[in-house]
């Protein structure tokens, strides 16, 4: 009999993730839950986004025949990725809350507007974002400050997707005016329904829909049709599903691994993805008036491996190695020939993960207060992290012992400063790119995903 939640039927789905400079796919059996075959090819920007995916398809189908009629699920970040621009009403709740909630979905942030600081919304065209998330006012609070937000935005001549996650009062007023104007919309859940609170997945549900009807096909980056039917979310946002899979699990029979954290490495960025339960008894502790989230998403868009290696070596203040981070700004595809070049690579993604996961972690210092000494503590508290899983190419292709050596010095019981960093981790390396394999298939085939997921916690792996 089949294990409860299993697929019953036999079958194999092809994986693909259209990456900014690779295309990556993956054939998984999903009556076993298993990886069979991989394969990758250059994106092909220049020419047809599936003309490296023809090629990828071909490479696992010489692997197993099953793959050439096999059922497709994609993601991509090809072309940019997907570019958000946020706009709110103040600056530091529901402006900072957009962009915290832009990010769980998988966008990368490219403006923060905010109207108590004047902001001329003249300027976000100028931004070039492929959506923008309005934002504005609790639920029951004052309507005129989602209202006014949206009537710039028309008068600005903004015309492409809005999602809108507001005051929900003001939101059928939000709606005719965006409906006069002709603009697309999608109306959400407030983000922040009232001070303290941020309830990220509705808007993050309806970026994915607005990514998915108006993003993908206006990057023309396919004139066939079937890359829009394929595509199922942004990169960035269906890792994060597959994060949420591994951590939690699917229910009491299939658990999750705990507290997980994943930091992807990348040419130009390097993101950090977590799902860490929030201590309520540390909650009172933040001084943040947009409060943590369990799911979080941080980019940091001047730390990589290539395209900003030069900033990632500056704000790890490296200069014996600004010369070999020119030489991978230049050349994107340079790949290490020798020890030396592969020191390099290593000590580079060693900078861009110390740096990603303070900023995503933040730090706890004690304050003195009315009550007298208490501990401050802001940013996502990383201490009880049980896994730490490490992806990004410079892992995965790494000679032995890499994650080791990446993540020295970001691990530990004893960190100065402060510092919420995992203090005893098992760390991992998505050696197989499962976890978008595992976002994709959640939908459709969640014990498969699961099982996929849960290879990165299996004992004995490292």
């Amino acid at each position: 009999m089949a294990e409860p939640g299993r697929d019953r039927a036999d079958g194999v789905v092809v994986c693909v993730d259209f990456g900014s400079t690779f295309t990556k796919a993956s054939l998984v059996d999903v009556t076993e839950g298993r990886l069979v075959a991989a394969a990758s090819h250059p994106t092909t920007i220049g020419t047809d986004v599936l003309d490296g995916y023809d090629a990828c398809l071909a490479a696992l189908a010489a692997q197993d025949p099953r793959a050439a009629d096999a059922e497709v699920l994609a993601c991509s970040s090809a072309g940019g990725g997907l570019r958000i621009a946020v706009v709110g009403n103040e600056e530091l709740v529901t402006a900072e809350a957009g962009k915290r909630v832009a990010l769980s979905s998988g966008g990368k942030v490219v403006g923060v507007f905010a109207a108590s600081r004047g902001d001329d919304l003249a300027a976000v065209a100028g931004v070039s974002p492929d959506v923008v998330l309005l934002t504005g006012g609790t639920d029951g609070g004052n309507a005129e400050a989602l209202l006014g937000c949206a009537r710039d935005l028309v008068a600005a001549g903004w015309r492409g997707p809005v999602v809108v996650a507001g005051n929900v009062a003001a939101q059928g007023e939000v709606g005719a005016i965006l409906d006069e104007a002709g603009t697309p919309y999608v109306l959400a859940d407030n983000v922040v329904p009232q001070i303290g609170v941020l309830t990220p997945g509705s808007a993050r549900a309806a970026i994915r829909e607005m990514f998915l009807a108006h993003v993908i096909g206006g990057k023309h980056l396919s004139a066939r049709a079937d890359f829009t039917a394929m595509v199922r979310g942004a990169t960035p946002d269906i890792v994060l599903t597959g994060v949420e899979l591994l951590a939690r699990g699917l229910d009491a029979q299939h658990p999750g691994a705990g507290d997980v954290v994943v930091v992807d490495v990348g040419g130009a960025t390097t993101d950090v993805h977590s799902v860490v339960e929030v201590d309520p008894e540390d909650s009172g502790l933040a001084r943040e008036v947009v409060a943590t989230t369990p799911v979080t998403r941080t980019v940091e868009g001047d730390l990589g491996m290539r395209w900003s290696a030069v900033s990632t070596v500056e704000q790890a203040g490296l200069p014996e190695y600004a010369d070999a981070a020119a030489r991978r700004h230049a050349d994107p595809g340079l790949l290490p020939d020798d020890e030396t070049e592969a020191d390099v690579d290593e000590a580079i993604a060693r900078a861009a993960v110390g740096l990603a996961l303070r900023r995503h972690a933040g730090r706890s210092r004690v304050v003195l207060s009315p009550e007298g000494r208490v501990v401050e503590r802001t940013g996502k508290d990383l201490r009880e992290v049980d896994l730490l899983v490490g992806s990004g190419g410079v892992l995965r292709a790494g000679r032995a012992g890499v994650a080791d050596r990446v993540f020295a010095g970001s691990v530990g019981p004893d960190i100065d400063g402060g510092w919420q960093l995992p203090r005893a981790p098992r760390v991992v390396v998505d050696a197989d790119y499962v976890l978008a394999a595992a976002g994709l298939l959640a939908g459709a085939h969640p014990w498969a995903a699961h099982r996929l997921a849960s290879t990165l916690a299996a004992p004995g792996r490292g």
